[in-house]
């Protein structure tokens, strides 16, 4: 069984935009990101981004800005993601238990990676990304935004968060 750090994308690893993420000139990787992830593959995490990407459902940007989006993400940060799993939809348009809350991004990275989810974290700025690690019995971390009480830790940003985990 492998220890994992699950990661929100935006907001956790990227600047988050009100009108999405999807390309080069909007991509801001938050600082100490590409070391904070190095530091947890080095310490033996499974690295899996699980985002929530309805900016696809409602026509905004494409599969392939995304993927792109995600290509140059690995770039700055040395290739430290083994996967990214993304919900295209949005309510308003198609239902989808991918979609955080639901838990379907991290069950399929469960299965693949073989998971033990006592001994994994879920790193994220929302609650709705809180929920599916709570219901799977990862713990949690809150980066930066409004307070959840579904957060075991609450830090400033992710570099922080990798010291509680690695702690």
């Amino acid at each position: 069984m492998n220890k994992c750090v699950f990661l929100d994308r935006d907001g956790v690893i990227n600047k988050d935009y009100v009108d999405y993420v999807y390309s080069e000139e909007k991509l801001e990787i938050l600082p100490g990101v590409p070391e904070a992830l190095n530091s947890l593959k080095e310490a033996g995490y499974v690295l899996v981004v699980v985002t929530n990407q309805s900016g696809i459902a409602k026509g905004v940007y494409t599969k392939e800005q995304m993927h792109e989006t995600h290509r140059l993400i690995q770039e700055v940060c040395n290739h430290a993601i083994d996967h990214f799993y993304f919900a295209p939809w949005h309510p308003k348009y198609h239902e989808s238990l991918t979609r955080k809350p639901d838990s379907l991004m991290f069950e399929k990275a469960i299965a693949k990676f073989k998971v033990d989810t006592s001994i994994s974290w879920m790193v994220g700025d929302k609650p709705t990304d809180l929920v599916p690690a709570k219901k799977l019995g990862i713990r949690t971390i809150q980066v930066e935004n409004a307070d959840s009480p579904l957060a075991d830790f609450k830090v400033k940003n992710l570099p922080e968060a990798v010291k509680i985990i690695l702690g």
